[in-house]
């Protein structure tokens, strides 16, 4: 079996496939301070918490790693070697993909907004526009031939919000949540209202310039922990793929593992 894992500012998620099946996922908090042995119990547990037997753990075959917080491979790698027997494949510089990187330093762009894309194209075949809901909200556009051609970055969900309850010392800190209207009558429901719906206008405008761009009818993918909840507001929207950064590594494993 192989285990995926998706390194974010944030949180982490894990995957176990199966062959071609996800069969488990679990997400994490992403914590760099970390001991390599603490974060093995973290995920003897996640096993054990899913009801997993010693032959399911030991049936793990492969690792591969896409992970944009550098720190965090200094834990990784020793983790699964020294719990699964296992070097594990890292998504950058060097490992195959399968698609054309058109960006100035393609070292630059994130291991998992590339993820995304080989996940995206091998699934729908055509052009596509990928929103990703995590620290960061990315947008990125693959062509109709398959080819990362770039996009652009936006302050995440959280982070903005994170920053008005900071900056703002009379308001409160509040759950994300869709509010009944717009026009509202409490400072609550004002502030979901704020975040919900200037975060949907923040995607339709976006997406929307990035089609004119274009010139295309792009596909329009959500994916991250976020995705379901914004694409309830967001018209532009046309598809949510949850676990698109699982799929796209587990792609990118088996285009390379020959060669490891």
């Amino acid at each position: 079996m192989l285990l995926v894992i998706d390194v974010g500012n944030t949180n982490t998620v894990l995957g176990l496939f199966d062959g071609d099946r996800l069969i488990h996922d679990w997400r994490i908090r992403t914590e760099s301070d970390h001991t390599v042995d603490e974060y093995g119990i973290l995920i003897t547990n996640l096993y054990q918490s899913s009801r997993m037997d010693a032959k399911e753990i030991k049936a793990v075959t492969a690792v591969i790693i896409s992970c944009v917080v550098p720190p965090m491979l200094n834990i990784l790698e020793p983790l699964c070697q020294k719990y699964f027997k296992i070097k594990p494949m890292i998504v950058g510089p060097g490992i195959k993909t399968g698609m054309p990187i058109f960006y100035d330093n393609p070292k630059e762009v994130g291991a998992d907004r590339i993820v995304n894309a080989v996940a995206a194209y091998d699934k729908y075949r055509k052009e596509s526009i990928i929103v990703d809901f995590g620290t960061a909200t990315t947008f990125d556009y693959i062509s109709p031939r398959g080819e990362y051609m770039g996009g652009c970055i936006a302050p995440g969900i959280v982070i903005s919000t994170e920053a008005l309850f900071a900056r703002a010392s009379k308001l409160p800190r509040v759950e994300f949540s869709k509010p009944k209207n717009i026009i509202t009558k409490d400072t609550v429901s004002a502030i979901q209202a704020g975040i919900m719906f200037g975060y949907a206008g923040l995607v339709d405008g976006i997406v929307e310039r990035m089609k004119a761009e274009a010139k295309t009818k792009p596909l329009v993918i959500a994916t991250g922990g976020l995705a379901r909840i914004v694409a309830q507001e967001a018209k532009s929207i046309d598809k949510i793929e949850e676990m698109l950064t699982l799929e796209g590594l587990r792609l990118i494993y088996n285009l390379n593992k020959k060669t490891c």
